[in-house]
């Protein structure tokens, strides 16, 4: 566990595979803070999947941010379909971690490597400005600096990290929070040439072979116990 998160430290992906029988996926996780655009290249030529940006329970409370199934759910009043679409039957989780996608102000299109590494660095930045704003001036910092909807899917984090979910959106966030940086992960899953996930042992091969590491989402689980053991003191 100190060697992968040193390599974050370093700026370098670790690569994190949730558990069996949930999505049974391996991210690519890198900090948000230190994204350049050839990181971004890499995810979405190795990965494959969607590049999403997290945030903690605290953050996303502090910015006023919901889960997309939030929004649905209160606009479907005037928008039935969004209603009728909230995600309530996914088969490994109880939510969707998803919430708004955003894209720099500064930003052309937003989906270029080099866009997509700026939205992410400077809102990593905003979390930790965040720190010293008040309860007010924080989503308007957030509107100042970017627009939606983007080309970064931003995950909240459930309340009490690895508590209640334990999903890719906590366990890259824990990994995060026990490096010392910024709480904000960027993953991107990694998908196979067969149409499927990329399978466990070729997505470890994948790390062995480009000096990443890779762990199990248990691993993370119990260092982060490990860890809260010893802020609790």
């Amino acid at each position: 566990m100190n060697g992968a998160l040193s390599s974050l430290k370093e700026g370098k992906f670790v690569l994190i595979y949730d558990r069996d029988g949930r999505e049974e996926e391996t991210d690519f996780v890198i900090p948000s803070q230190l994204v350049k655009p050839g990181d971004i290249r890499r995810m979405r030529k190795d990965g494959g999947g969607l590049i999403c940006t997290t945030l903690t329970h605290q953050a996303a409370g502090k910015l006023g941010m919901p889960f997309l199934s939030e929004i649905f759910g209160r606009m479907s009043g005037d928008i039935p379909l969004l209603g009728y679409m909230i995600p309530d039957d996914i088969p490994y989780d109880e939510i969707s971690s998803f919430s708004l996608t955003i894209n720099h102000r500064e930003t052309f299109t937003g989906v270029t490597d080099n866009d997509r590494a700026l939205t992410v660095t400077r809102f990593a930045d905003l979390l930790d400005e965040m720190k010293n704003m008040d309860d007010d001036e924080a989503p308007r910092a957030m509107g100042r600096g970017f627009r939606a909807p983007g080309h970064i899917h931003l995950l909240n984090c459930t309340e009490a990290l690895l508590t209640k979910r334990q999903g890719h959106t906590e366990l890259s966030t824990a990994m995060m929070v026990m490096a010392g940086l910024t709480a904000s992960a960027t993953i991107c899953e990694m998908m196979g040439d067969d149409g499927n996930a990329r399978s466990k042992d070729s997505a470890s091969k994948y790390a062995s072979d480009n000096e990443y590491l890779w762990l199990e989402g248990a691993e993370v689980i119990d260092a982060w116990e490990a860890y809260k053991k010893t802020i609790d003191k």
